[in-house]
């Protein structure tokens, strides 16, 4: 991590630049309550960077939009599981 990401308290987020995303329209990802994800799923689809886009929105708490091809639903959904399972490996 270099200086200047540390003094901003950024982790490094350069897989961005090799998202399937980069110039397609932002509110693709961010549609209205009801509106369908479906475009944008499929951008997501055969991307390079899809789970470490997930990651980051999983990190940082994003509550809104995709995010390596997930909904807010979705990824609510997954962050529960993966506490459920974190959880039982510390019972075991």
């Amino acid at each position: 991590m270099d200086v200047l990401m540390m003094l901003e308290g950024e982790e490094d987020r350069s897989w961005q630049t090799q998202a399937n995303c980069m110039g397609v329209d932002p509110d693709l990802f961010f549609p209205e309550r009801g509106a369908s994800t479906r475009e944008a799923k499929e951008v997501c689809r055969g991307c390079v960077v899809r789970e470490d886009c997930l990651e980051f929105a999983l990190a940082n708490g994003e509550k809104f939009g995709i995010w390596g091809g997930m909904s807010e639903r979705e990824r609510r959904r997954l962050r529960r599981a993966r506490a459920l399972e974190r959880r039982a490996a510390t019972a075991s």
